[in-house]
């Protein structure tokens, strides 16, 4: 069994004694971040491309890619970014296996360390699939994190298509899915929430 073998929240739920919730907009307070004309004006360009290849590869490598790189520029690269990563941390319970993107707080780049403060499942086009294997992975991060002594106490996670960004947040064993899902468009909402938890 790996994170990619989660296919329903009932199975987290049942295996991990975790509660799910989706009720709220969960970042109502956060302000949109102004993004630069370039930034802008690169992601226009790279989101037709996927778009029209419209492969999830494609999406991966011209839409979230870019954006998680811009978030890194934003936050002067005091952050680790980790793309097609085996993130292999309890075979037994399935949290095993390759995960799209992971974020650490740390900067360091030849070795995964903790704290990982955020999963990125990219899906081609059905944000609900990826739900249960991004939660999966939140809880091998927060295992992750407590076996090197770091006791963060929030997970965010992301399942998106690229053009479709849905948010989740691990804390206190419950898993509360925002309510709301973003578009490309909003990409200033979108990296305001994620600045906002690699700052936090």
């Amino acid at each position: 069994m790996a994170y990619s073998d989660f296919k329903k929240l009932e199975c987290i739920i049942d295996q991990f004694s975790v509660s799910v919730h989706s009720q709220y907009s969960l970042f109502k307070k956060i302000d949109p971040l102004s993004i630069t004309d370039t930034f802008a004006q690169q992601l226009k360009d790279n989101v037709s491309l996927a778009l029209n290849i419209n492969t999830e590869k494609a999406r991966s490598e011209f839409i979230i890619a870019p954006v998680l790189l811009e978030l890194r520029k934003i936050v002067n690269k005091n952050m680790g970014l980790f793309s097609g990563f085996e993130f292999n941390v309890d075979v037994k319970q399935g949290l095993n296996g390759y995960c799209d993107f992971i974020l650490t707080k740390s900067p360091n780049q030849i070795l995964l360390e903790a704290p990982v403060i955020c999963l990125v499942e990219a899906k081609n086009e059905n944000i609900k699939s990826g739900l249960a294997q991004c939660s999966a992975e939140m809880i091998a991060a927060h295992y992750f994190n407590l076996s090197h002594q770091d006791s963060l106490e929030t997970i965010l996670g992301v399942v998106t298509t690229g053009s479709n960004w849905k948010f989740l947040i691990l804390q206190n064993n419950q898993i509360e899915i925002d309510f709301d899902e973003y578009l490309i468009s909003d990409i200033d909402k979108i990296l305001a929430i994620l600045v906002y938890f690699m700052q936090c």
